[in-house]
């Protein structure tokens, strides 16, 4: 037969737990390349600061993604109060402190009680939305920092089922998110320092759940390369 096993995949769902520094596009990119996927796509970005959970889609289930990024997400994570950095993450340097004397838990917990719910966000500057053809964060990479609206941001409706807090470890406070697609944890980060008169960056994110998919069921990198490549016929190991 001279049908390859691309022609008649049907393509397949793949769950991996992006690590840490590398972009959505670098792991879509290394399992193309080491796995010879002819086609394949992700669904929903991750920073690359961020971890967890990443569905990439190969073949014709590519035509699934949109389906997929639509569905609810769940995050955990970590923000700092009394500092403010312009990307609200580690990615840039600190650029402002702010006293924390006398923010109480009940305070805090009362600012993610406001920001849950339906509620309109404004993405954060750093963000690869698109504006007169050019992603936000390389206009701010490279210094522009115009006032969001001159510079086309526009705030979006989004839905926050649940934004739990605990303040253990004050001025740090880790978080739990369920939320719907296109809502940014940047940006409630950082309004919910605005909300306590202080700042607020993130230190820590991970994604966990997107729709009924699971990080817990995602393998890494290297794992799914080694499962690929297993499951093939010794010559097509060798071939190109």
């Amino acid at each position: 037969m001279s049908e390859t096993p691309q022609s008649t995949d049907p393509g397949q769902v793949i769950l991996i737990d992006k690590p840490l520094t590398w972009t959505s596009f670098d792991v879509a990119n290394k399992l193309k390349h080491a796995c010879k996927f002819k086609k394949i796509g992700h669904a929903g970005t991750l920073d690359p600061l961020a971890t967890g959970l990443l569905i990439l889609c190969t073949g014709k289930m590519t035509k699934q993604i949109d389906q997929y990024q639509a569905q609810e997400k769940e995050y955990t994570g970590t923000l700092v109060l009394g500092k403010t950095t312009p990307s609200v993450d580690l990615e840039t340097a600190f650029d402002a402190d702010f006293d924390t004397t006398g923010i109480t838990p009940e305070q805090i917990q009362d600012a993610a009680e406001q920001l849950t719910g339906d509620i309109l966000q404004v993405p954060p500057i750093y963000s690869a939305i698109r504006v007169n053809g050019e992603r936000l964060y390389e206009k701010a990479r490279r210094g522009e920092t115009a006032d969001r609206v001159e510079g086309g941001i526009k705030a979006r409706l989004v839905t926050v089922s649940a934004f739990d807090v605990n303040t253990e470890h004050f001025p740090e406070v880790s978080f739990r998110i369920v939320c719907s697609k296109g809502t940014y944890i940047r940006s409630l980060v950082r309004d919910l320092g605005i909300l306590l008169n202080n700042g607020a960056y993130m230190s820590s994110l991970r994604r966990t759940r997107i729709g009924a998919f699971r990080v817990e069921d995602a393998a890494t990198i290297e794992q799914f390369i080694m499962t690929h490549h297993a499951s093939l016929p010794d010559h097509l190991l060798t071939s190109e």
